[in-house]
């Protein structure tokens, strides 16, 4: 079901994007809003990872800076089999991570020294379980991909009108109109259906992430500490482009609205599900 749910998301963006080009350009502007998600596409398969780590300021750190992490890294990865991915931390306060990479044998993974500070050892491995578990469901790659392609779509509808019309009269008085209606729809559709991907990779990665450990509790007291701590420290280094990568939604919103349209669930239905999980033990 993930699987297809993903490969929904992807083609509706990419669709959406072509739809786009069709109405401002025509049959040629179809073509090249399809050449651009292809390159936009291959530049966040590439780039993506070194991006979000520079937009956050991210810093590489050595076993001998940081033993604590790097036990707790090599010791999940090993029983998940993949390689330990590269660490960095962020200078910032508020206590985060993320993990980013195209796939687990170029993956990097980024915590804030707010969080290493705040965190308890049981607390800090359910944290790193749950974005190892992004980094083997290859969970980033995808997310990477479908940010890109929906910020294209929002560029395109924004900037749409002033790149060329149709292919005749008729098609650019038709055109106009449908050129209006995209301007405000077509990011709000790219956002909700980037959103709908967001949300459930969160659950799926905490579930995974628990029975990596073999428990949930240790991942369940860090999300609880996370949410008050962002509630109350606002974040300075983790850019809006890198936030829907983080474990919490930096600087959370209060209300009901900021909640709905949030790349995160909420963390009170986080937590109650992993309470209700049932862990099976691993062989």
């Amino acid at each position: 079901m993930r699987v297809f749910r993903t490969t929904f998301l992807l083609v509706a963006l990419t669709l959406l994007l072509m739809l786009i080009g069709q109405v401002f350009g025509g049959r040629g502007g179809m073509t090249i809003a399809l050449g651009f998600a292809v390159v936009m596409n291959a530049l966040a398969y590439f780039f993506s990872d070194k991006i979000a780590l520079m937009s956050s300021g991210a810093k590489p750190v050595t076993r001998e800076q940081l033993p604590r992490l790097y036990a707790v890294m090599e010791r999940l990865a090993a029983k998940s089999n993949i390689p330990v991915p590269k660490l960095y931390v962020v200078p910032e306060a508020a206590p985060n991570a993320f993990a980013t990479g195209r796939n687990p044998r170029h993956a990097s993974v980024a915590v804030t020294e707010g969080l290493l500070q705040l965190m308890n050892d049981d607390e800090l491995e359910g944290v790193i379980a749950h974005e190892l578990s992004h980094v083997r469901n290859y969970d980033i790659l995808i997310s990477s991909i479908a940010a890109t392609i929906a910020g294209a779509i929002t560029w395109l509808a924004h900037w749409g009108p002033w790149l060329g019309g149709g292919e005749d009269d008729r098609d650019r008085g038709g055109a106009g109109i449908l050129g209006v209606l995209l301007f405000f729809l077509a990011p709000l559709a790219a956002f909700l259906l980037q959103l709908g991907l967001s949300r459930q990779r969160e659950y799926s990665a905490d579930a995974t992430g628990a029975q990596m450990v073999g428990n949930p509790y240790g991942l369940i007291s860090a999300l609880e500490k996370l949410g008050a701590y962002n509630k109350r420290i606002p974040t300075t280094a983790i850019s809006p482009s890198t936030s829907s990568l983080c474990i919490v939604k930096p600087m959370f919103g209060g209300g009901t609205l900021s909640a709905l349209f949030s790349t995160h669930p909420p963390l009170v239905d986080r937590i109650a599900a992993l309470r209700e999980m049932t862990i099976v033990p691993q062989r």
